[in-house]
């Protein structure tokens, strides 16, 4: 959520998730382009026999901007690759998620570890019809996203900064940052 909920206010409205239509942010391709996504996404690129040289010819072949020696792993989600831009040198690991609703542009030299979630998609939490409140992702030069880690809509990574395991992100993160998980608390028996 992008601000607290003010005190003495309600957390949410009654909502219709009837109201709320799936065509209400725009998908960038019609939907032939979309279903022969879906198909050679399950049928081809997330499986681990692909290789990599070829999973970034299917990306390319459907919009996306890849770069040079770029490494995308297999069970990696892309939901519309002609929102994705990735540049040089830059590694995707095994099950990552690149919930791209909006574009996501990954600089040169970054690593989204394993399992890490990038998530441009949201609704506004004040809306009765549950409206989208979507926002591109940026991730700069040199960033490491370690495993699990999840960045929300909106936000701009800056170059070199490492996103811990497991830590999430919902604000901007300057450069030659290091964000860390909160730490567990034990607490006795």
């Amino acid at each position: 959520m992008r601000d607290a909920v003010p005190e003495g206010t309600s957390a949410a409205p009654e909502r219709s998730l009837a109201a709320l239509r799936g065509h209400s942010y725009d998908k960038g391709r019609g939907l032939a382009a979309q279903a022969l996504w879906v198909a050679v996404s399950t049928l081809i690129f997330t499986q681990v026999w692909c290789p990599n040289r070829l999973r970034v010819a299917i990306l390319r072949m459907f919009g996306a901007k890849i770069g040079t020696g770029v490494l995308i792993r297999h069970r990696v989600s892309v939901q519309w690759p002609w929102k994705l831009s990735v540049g040089d040198d830059s590694w995707v690991g095994v099950g990552a998620e690149l919930y791209n609703i909006e574009p996501i542009t990954l600089g040169s030299n970054v690593c989204v570890s394993q399992q890490a979630y990038l998530c441009t998609g949201s609704h506004d939490r004040r809306s009765p019809s549950f409206a989208y409140d979507n926002g591109p992702i940026v991730v700069e030069d040199g960033v490491w996203v370690c495993t699990r880690a999840t960045i929300l809509r909106g936000v701009t990574v800056g170059a070199h900064s490492v996103i811990g395991a497991t830590a999430l992100v919902s604000a901007d993160v300057p450069p030659y940052s290091v964000v860390r998980p909160p730490p567990p608390v034990v607490t006795p028996r």
